[in-house]
């Protein structure tokens, strides 16, 4: 029985959509496989792995038949991408899901549906808004790098996500750093117009920026207690929240830091990646001197190797030494596209605080280190 009939660019980009999730090993067999569904002419891919569900469909079905099947999700993407462009067409054989192009054919085992864990949106929608898909990928471009990686605070292992009124802020901290942005929304969130915090997954996070266009086509968010919904295009994706209290960020932020300077980004960029070459691979410090009108920075290595960068730069306040992680700056500034940043520091024992200048948007804390 045919299912499909197109073309491999137009039958492979669903695939991609929903296949970014799909763990190489699963203790779940059937969370290897994407769940098939066509109703006429429209197909629908659906893959999860019990905490985020993507689901994405298109026309291009063949025949009126209602057919439900789980198939590999991998082996059919590589084999999408390993043939040349052309027509292709899927076909359910003796259980088993018949890939053609030209003088190819792919025989692949195929699981019932009745397996697959289908997450359901459940619960009241305590909030939703829509927004710009440019203005959400910016918002959590400027704070994700920051996420924590398998901390054993789980809390931190994703994206603080605050809503209220007209604003929604992003937060992201792993201890060592702490980003933040906000974003004005043009319409007020509807809901019970209340405070709402919620905490995002990472994994989440890091496949919402890899869907989402820089387009001003509308994305919708809806939130329930425990999940937050994404729709956009014909792409609907389901995240379950991580349960936990995220610490007081606005504690963190530093207030007052009275010297402070504007730097070019790209020009500190490059400078920091230079100096980097001659970090140790374990203890990735290096020294900044602030002076009158300008920057050092300098590093050193167990070979007793040196680098040293100098800035020009308008700055006129106390002369402060202070070590940083440089991985820490250089991440802030690959993500952060902008012309200049500008940097207040107190001493060499508080935290320096990066923002965008006549700006309150963005805000990027990172503590110093010993050197």
């Amino acid at each position: 029985m045919q299912l499909v009939n197109t073309s491999r660019d137009n039958l492979l980009k669903p695939l991609q959509v929903v296949s970014g999730i799909v763990e190489r090993r699963h203790t779940l067999p059937i969370l290897a496989n994407l769940l098939f569904k066509k109703v006429g002419d429209r197909v629908t891919f659906v893959s999860t792995d019990i905490e985020i569900q993507i689901a994405t469909s298109a026309s291009f079905g063949v025949g009126e038949e209602e057919v439900t099947t789980t198939v590999a999700a991998r082996k059919l993407l590589d084999i999408l991408r390993a043939l040349p462009e052309g027509p292709v067409t899927l076909s359910l054989k003796d259980a088993k899901m018949v890939v053609q192009s030209g003088k190819s054919r792919f025989s692949l085992q195929t699981l019932s549906a009745t397996e697959f864990p289908v997450m359901q949106a459940v619960g009241e929608v305590i909030a939703s808004w829509t927004m710009p898909q440019k203005s959400f990928k910016q918002l959590i471009s400027q704070v994700h790098f920051a996420m924590a990686q398998q901390d054993i605070r789980y809390y931190l292992n994703g994206m603080l996500l605050v809503i209220e009124g007209k604003e929604v802020v992003a937060v992201a901290t792993d201890g060592h750093r702490l980003a933040y942005s906000r974003v004005e929304l043009a319409e007020p969130i509807a809901g019970n117009g209340g405070r709402q915090e919620i905490i995002i997954p990472r994994k989440t996070i890091l496949e919402c920026q890899h869907l989402l266009g820089d387009t001003d086509e509308l994305l919708e968010l809806s939130l329930t207690a425990n999940q937050i919904k994404f729709t956009f295009g014909d792409v609907e994706l389901i995240s379950k929240l991580v349960e936990g209290k995220f610490p007081d960020f606005q504690r963190v932020i530093p207030k007052g830091h009275k010297n402070a300077l504007v730097v070019g980004r790209e020009t500190l960029q490059a400078a920091l990646q230079r100096a980097a070459i001659l970090t140790t691979d374990k203890f990735k410090g290096v020294r900044f001197s602030f002076g009158s009108n300008r920057i050092t920075i300098q590093s050193t290595n167990a070979e007793q190797e040196e680098a040293q960068e100098d800035i020009e730069t308008d700055y006129s306040g106390d002369s402060v030494e202070i070590g940083f992680n440089v991985s820490y700056l250089l991440d802030v500034l690959a993500n952060v596209k902008v012309e200049s940043i500008q940097i207040s520091l107190g001493d060499a024992n508080s935290s320096a605080i990066v923002t965008l200048p006549g700006s309150e948007d963005f805000k990027y804390v990172v503590m110093p280190m010993r050197i």
